[in-house]
């Protein structure tokens, strides 16, 4: 395993490896999420007002998943995989306004880098892409130079991931440190 210890920062790679993990539970959930949604449409094409209806419904959803695992316990399924938790230093659980200015600028910088990859692969843009790129790598290459490693999205809104130390081992009595 890593030699980070719990409560330091997790380092980049193992932040990225989390967020590709997140993305694949994303894809699920909005899979799910637009079953449903197909389901009470009676199945119709989701164009022009219907197509509008579904994305900011499936927008709520991801919302309310991110929202929920960040206010119960700091951490989305993903987190929990690879013992990432988020933290607001000073407060006890994650406030409810700064876990929605998280999710907010998380969906600028992460949602841009998803934007510029979709862009650079399926509508062959460099334009957009390089664009797109450019914004999310100056909120995930911001971890690189940040004195606390942490991404820019956790910077300005004073959140920090820690790492969890995992969990004792059965018949094995915790040790002090």
């Amino acid at each position: 395993m890593s030699g980070t210890p719990p409560g330091a920062t997790p380092g980049i790679p193992r932040r990225l490896a989390c967020l590709a993990y997140e993305a694949v539970l994303v894809v699920a959930i909005a899979f799910f999420a637009t079953s449903l949604f197909q389901f009470a449409s009676g199945g119709r094409e989701a164009t022009g007002g219907l197509r509008i209806a579904l994305q900011a419904y499936l927008l709520a959803v991801l919302a309310a998943y991110f929202m929920w695992c960040w206010l119960r316990g700091g951490q989305t399924l993903a987190m929990k995989a690879w013992r990432i938790r988020l933290i607001a230093p000073g407060h006890a659980r994650i406030p409810p306004a700064t876990a929605l200015l998280r999710l907010l600028l998380a969906g600028v910088f992460v949602g841009a880098f998803l934007g510029g990859l979709a862009a650079a692969f399926m509508q062959h843009n460099a334009l957009l892409s390089f664009a797109t790129l450019a914004i999310s790598g100056a909120g995930i290459g911001w971890a690189y130079f940040d004195r606390d490693g942490q991404f820019l999205h956790d910077r300005l809104c004073g959140t920090r991931l820690v790492r969890v130390p995992p969990p004792p081992k059965p018949g094995v009595p915790p040790q002090s440190g």
